[in-house]
């Protein structure tokens, strides 16, 4: 349940060793699901009127439909690889099936340190939204993207989202309807980008969540890169297109291989000052 949450700290979602919460609109109206794990099985419940919805789809967004199909041979390309494919073989990728869900974080994510994006982000959800549906004190829905497009710029700024970002997510919102309408994450990636302010990084995100696209790499990530080249050669640092090269072996899998990465807490060494944080609600 980790993996779907673009932000720490997402209000939407409530990952815990036993118990986990996932709150989003459905098509059928706002909804809650509840994971539990009892030794290795795994239940769930929803809540609200998208409950019959969530359950339908409970299994992918858990991530038992993720199709780890080849893995493991391509995954003896490399020593780390291999030994983290053995460590983390329970992982899997959920796959929510809502694209502006996540979209709204990965937006707010955009060139800005993880604090901004988490601050602006609960903001946004304590302004424009409600509590989710179910037991779960402190859940709260994504925000209806009727509400986000009908916004003018003036009131997120006060949430701490600048201009660039605020005209981005409400440009997004109002193409909501067809982005969930996509069938895949290829055709959602073209239809993303197509959007001003959205690129290759901000799509990776958003599909590998809503669709478990396994192989996506989010190409034009300030850490992504670097840690992908310490892990595999023991370089600091890497660009965009050397990460590219050294995860092409592990096609369709690519993305997958960034995860297991990520979740061993392998990352390169940092050199020099932390990002500094700016208010931009003070600007």
């Amino acid at each position: 349940m980790r993996g779907l949450a673009l932000i720490h700290g997402d209000p939407t979602l409530a990952a815990g060793p036993r118990t986990s919460w996932f709150a989003t609109r459905t098509p059928a109206g706002p909804g809650t699901l509840r994971f539990d794990l009892a030794g290795e099985e795994l239940t769930w419940q929803a809540y609200g009127p998208g409950a019959g919805w969530l359950l339908e789809r409970a299994d992918a967004i858990a991530g038992l439909r993720d199709d780890v199909t080849g893995f493991a041979e391509l995954a003896r390309a490399h020593p780390l690889v291999h030994r983290l494919a053995r460590e983390h073989a329970g992982l899997r990728i959920g796959a929510t099936g809502r694209v502006f869900h996540h979209l709204v974080p990965a937006i707010l994510g955009q060139k800005v340190s993880g604090k901004e994006a988490r601050d602006g982000y609960v903001r946004l959800l304590r302004r424009f939204s409600e509590p989710a549906p179910g037991p779960r004190a402190g859940l709260f829905l994504p925000p209806e993207p009727g509400v986000i497009a009908a916004t003018p710029y003036w009131a997120l700024h006060p949430l701490g989202i600048e201009r660039k970002r605020a005209d981005t997510l409400r440009r997004a919102a109002a193409q909501a309807a067809a982005l969930e309408r996509c069938p895949d994450a290829v055709s959602c990636t073209a239809r993303l980008v197509s959007i001003a302010g959205i690129g290759p990084w901000t799509a990776a995100e958003v599909t590998r969540a809503a669709y478990g696209d396994a192989d996506v790499v989010s190409v034009g990530d300030y850490n992504i890169k670097n840690n992908v080249a310490f892990a595999l050669t023991g370089a600091a640092r890497g660009t965009d297109e050397e990460m590219l090269v050294l995860l092409a072996p592990f096609a369709p899998h690519r993305g997958r291989v960034c995860g297991l990465i990520a979740r061993s807490g392998i990352g390169a060494p940092r050199f020099g000052p932390r990002v500094r944080i700016r208010s931009f609600a003070r600007f």
